[in-house]
Formats: C-alpha cells, structure tokens, sequence
C-alpha cells in the first residue's frame, strides 16, 4: 500500500499577523523536489538527530565517568576525592533525569499530533 504525501508548495497558508507575510514561496522539504538546498543546509547547522545522539553520548559518558570513579574509590580510596564521586553521580543523575524528560515530553508530543488535537 502506498501513501502518496502532499507537498508543501500545495499548500496555502492563511497569515493572521502581519509580521508573518512573507514573500518567499513555501518549498517540499523532500529530496528531490525543490527542496535539495534547504535539506542540505539543514544538514550544515545540524539535525535534530545529531543533537540528540551528541546529547545521549555525553549522557552515557557521564555515568561511565561516575563508574570509573567509583572503581577507583574501591580500589584505591586514598587516590580519590569523595566529593569528586558525589558530584559524578549528581551530575550523572541529572543528565538521566534531563534524558528522561526530553523522552516523555517528545513521546507527548508525537502522541498528540497522531492524534490530531
């Protein structure tokens, strides 16, 4: 079964503000259809993707830092700082924490624009 998506030059758009009307003509973000350069400079700033893998990689190295810290409290205690452990878990824990959040609130939102409110 193929769904056949419209595009966006099809669409109109009824501007309320006046601040808005602009003279630029909407164009598909779809490869292939008029929207190439806008894809492509999407891509030079950065995509939603890159931030969120670049944000769920630093999240993991933060609670790997915080078990390295803890090996080396067991191992070697004189060696480590116990505020230096504290504050690796406290860091650790509010990066999970920010991590969770950003899921549940884009999980929300996806389910309320399935939904069509």
């Amino acid at each position: 079964m193929n769904i056949t998506m419209p595009t966006l030059s099809s669409i109109e758009m009824t501007r309320t503000n006046q601040a808005h009307v602009g003279t630029a003509k909407l164009t598909s973000l779809i490869p292939g259809q008029n929207g190439e350069n806008q894809v492509q400079n999407q891509k030079s700033f950065g995509t939603f993707e890159s931030y969120l893998v670049n944000a769920v990689s630093e999240m993991n190295n933060q609670q790997l830092d915080v078990n390295r810290v803890q090996e080396k409290l067991i191992t070697d205690p004189d060696s480590v700082d116990i505020h230096d452990v504290t504050t690796a878990m406290a860091k650790a824990q509010m990066s999970l924490s920010l991590a969770q959040t950003v899921i549940d609130r884009l999980i929300t939102g996806w389910n309320e624009l399935s939904t069509n409110r």
